[in-house]
């Protein structure tokens, strides 16, 4: 199997593309630095694109070492045959490979093997024969025999039906074509365990849905149910199609035998088949659904990570509680803390004009100009308290609800307590939430990536696939970013390309010890951090006011020459790197003397001509700042009864699933905007019209204020 053919085809790229992209993962290059730096050899394939090409790869090989083991193991039983051999060797999945090899795997005790002990594999292959005047009975009496266990010609064809029942069973050909007759005309169906009771998964109690057609969620939520015990699931087809195709396979005539080999074929689909085949089909629903939902989860926790942050704010944390106080904490610009207290004006103390005081003084002694809200118990009275008091103050301050799923998480932890060792577990929630304001991408790192609370049934996935999945996620924002090397947590360091968590110890070990970098070079005396690593990392990492001007860009070390080249060409030196007159001189000599020459004559291709141009026009350049902001609130807030339908309000996409997605409008309870409702138009995935972090205008289609669902429409009047 050419492997690097199959994947250009599959992905239709070009096969240079896929073989240096090949070549380039075993030589241990870092998917983000392939991304970022070797556009001229993968033709500018981006980091997700290359995480599936990877991933493909992965399974292809897997496939491969599979097939190569099988092979080995007939061969050594000699039983290897021109025809196994090419079964083998066109098989594309590792579920057809298991099946061929199945009739050879060494086998635990069944009724077949049973029977062969016996010796009665040969009265089995009589049968299966199928001789006009061949008779069953007469001759399973040559085969009684009480010291094996052999009784009466019953239980030696009993026995010989087994084996042929089992030899019917192990065909490669005949499970294909039934995992496929089941995916065509199966039915997932699923019934209530106890009709009487009640459970979240009464939708699925009378539930039928064909196989083809099911959406990831449901078989999502049947699974959940199932594993619960509040469902019993099974897949039906038509009665008697799997049996007729069983028997399609042989050419039965009307002798005993022949008769017999039916009993047989219904048998081994009713025994052995069908439970073996439901079984790999509804596995494989559940991965397919389980990879659509880690799809959705990482395209959810990548926009929440990219969401732009709120820069140059002195910013107020507030963590709401009733019985125990809201947590505040104060924060300057870079995040670090500057005041902390608690204050009561919840229930059951409510005492509000003492908080009122108290965050008056912060917010003037301060300057704050900003209050991030966690969205936990109470919220809704702590946001009620917070919009009283701005309208009180003369400061001008905004303040926003963020989500503080995973901050008692974090506050829990081992890294916060070895961040802030003075103070209790509430109130390192409390500057969480207000970090999250100012840089979600720097905080939220600090989190299992499953504790954030973007996804759905998560919690269901495989372990490992998801945190492979989800750490991707996380490593390409960080390096897409990029970090600054004299500020950056060991938590954020630790998802750089090339950059392991002991060496991310290191590197702020390095900067306690020795002081603030100056130059990226230096980074090659942190201990364990060799060259490998620094030709992966040295890009990603910037640093501000340092000796070299290009350390604070993402243009990597090994093109600086390049880019005092390219400067030269302009009449321009490093000293010039984002004055406005210099930059627009840059513009005028690329777009006089050609981006094609002038990457020749520089001696690089143009994608990284491209990028050192733009790097160099914004040095420390923040792509997330190109997004729009977040949406900020400082006026009247509404209560769930407040809401009426037809109601036109402002929201923020918090959680995007397969169904639909979640908006924040200012009232504690999302609404949900179902998918036939986010526009006029068809679409297959919610994902293609909304993702989390958008700002969105919505209007109100229904409130139960009882059930506290809220349902919204993003499709515009008429």
């Amino acid at each position: 199997m050419e492997i690097n053919k199959i994947l250009a085809e599959e992905f239709k790229l070009k096969q240079e593309q896929i073989d240096n992209t090949i070549a380039l993962i075993d030589e241990g290059m870092t998917i983000p630095f392939i991304a970022r730096y070797r556009k001229e050899r993968t033709g500018s394939l981006d980091d997700q694109i290359l995480r599936e090409i990877f991933d493909r790869l992965t399974y292809l090989r897997n496939l491969e070492k599979r097939k190569a083991e099988i092979t080995a193991s007939i061969t050594e039983q000699e039983k290897m045959t021109d025809e196994i051999a090419d079964a083998i060797a066109k098989a594309v999945t590792l579920v057809e490979v298991e099946d061929i090899y199945r009739p050879f795997k060494p086998k635990r005790k069944t009724r077949a093997s049973v029977a062969r002990e016996k010796g009665l594999e040969p009265l089995a292959k009589l049968i299966i024969a199928q001789e006009l005047d061949a008779n069953p009975s007469a001759e399973a009496e040559k085969y009684i025999d009480e010291e094996k266990g052999v009784e009466s010609a019953e239980s030696a064809v009993a026995g010989a039906m087994d084996i042929i029942a089992e030899d019917i069973s192990d065909n490669a050909a005949l499970r294909k074509y039934l995992r496929t007759l089941f995916g065509q005309i199966g039915r997932i169906v699923s019934k209530a365990s106890d009709e009487e009771a009640e459970t979240v998964y009464e939708n699925y109690y009378e539930f039928s849905e064909p196989v083809s057609k099911i959406a990831g969620h449901r078989i999502l939520a049947i699974d959940r149910g199932e594993k619960e015990g509040a469902l019993k699931v099974s897949i039906d087809v038509p009665e008697g199609a799997g049996e007729r195709a069983c028997i399609s396979k042989f050419k039965l005539n009307d002798s005993d035998c022949g008769k017999l080999v039916e009993e047989a074929c219904i048998d081994s689909y009713k025994r052995l088949i069908y439970p073996s085949i439901e079984r790999e089909i509804r596995s494989d629903l559940s991965e397919k659904a389980q990879e659509g939902a880690i799809k959705v989860f990482s395209s959810n926790l990548r926009q929440l990570l990219m969401q732009p942050p709120v820069k140059g704010h002195c910013t107020l944390g507030l963590d709401p509680a009733y019985r125990t106080g809201c947590k505040i904490a104060v924060v300057d610009q870079t995040g670090k803390v500057l005041d902390t207290t608690v204050v009561y004006p919840t229930p059951p103390q409510n005492k509000i004009a003492e908080a009122k005081k108290i965050l008056s003084k912060l917010i003037e002694k301060y300057n704050v100009t900003t209050i991030s809200i966690g969205n936990g118990t109470a919220s809704r009275e702590s946001e009620a308290f917070v919009a009283e008091l701005i309208k009180e103050i003369p400061q001008k301050v905004s303040y926003m609800v963020v989500s503080e799923a995973g901050a008692s998480v974090y506050s829990a932890s081992k890294l916060a307590a070895q961040e802030f060792p003075e103070f209790d577990v509430s109130l390192r929630s409390a500057v969480s939430i207000a970090r999250r304001l100012q840089d979600p991408l720097a905080e939220l790192v600090k989190i299992d990536p499953k504790a954030i609370g973007v996804g759905q049934y998560q919690h269901d996935m495989p372990k490992a696939r998801l945190d492979e999945a989800l750490s991707g996620v996380v490593e390409n924002c960080v390096n897409s970013v990029g970090v600054d090397l004299n500020t950056a947590s060991h938590s954020l360091l630790s998802y750089i390309a090339g950059v392991n968590a002991t060496v991310a110890k290191n590197i702020v070990a390095y900067r306690e010890e020795n002081g603030e970098f100056s130059d990226r070079k230096q980074l090659l005396k942190v201990p364990k951090l060799g060259a490998k690593a620094y030709e992966q990392c040295a890009g990603f990492l910037r640093i501000q006011g340092g000796k070299n001007p290009l350390d604070n860009t993402s243009v990597h070390p090994e093109s600086y020459n390049a880019a005092k080249q390219l400067l030269e060409k302009c009449g321009l030196s490093l000293d010039d790197i984002s004055v406005s007159t210099s930059m627009e001189t840059l513009d005028s000599t690329v777009s006089k003397l050609g981006s094609n020459t002038l990457a020749d004559e520089i001696g690089i291709g143009v994608p990284t001509l491209t990028d050192i141009i733009t790097e160099l026009k914004k040095p420390g350049r923040d792509p997330r700042d190109e997004l729009p902001p977040p949406l900020m609130r400082s006026g009247d807030i509404m209560e769930l009864k407040d809401l009426k339908p037809g109601m036109e309000l402002m929201g923020t996409v918090r959680n995007v699933i397969d169904f639909g997605a979640f908006v924040d409008i200012g009232v504690h309870e999302d609404g949900l905007v179902h998918i036939s409702q986010l526009c006029d138009r068809y679409i297959k995935h919610p994902l293609e019209v909304v993702k989390v972090g958008d700002v969105v205008k919505v209007r109100v289609l229904d409130v139960d204020v009882k059930k506290k669902r809220i349902s919204l429409t993003m499709k515009p009047k008429g």
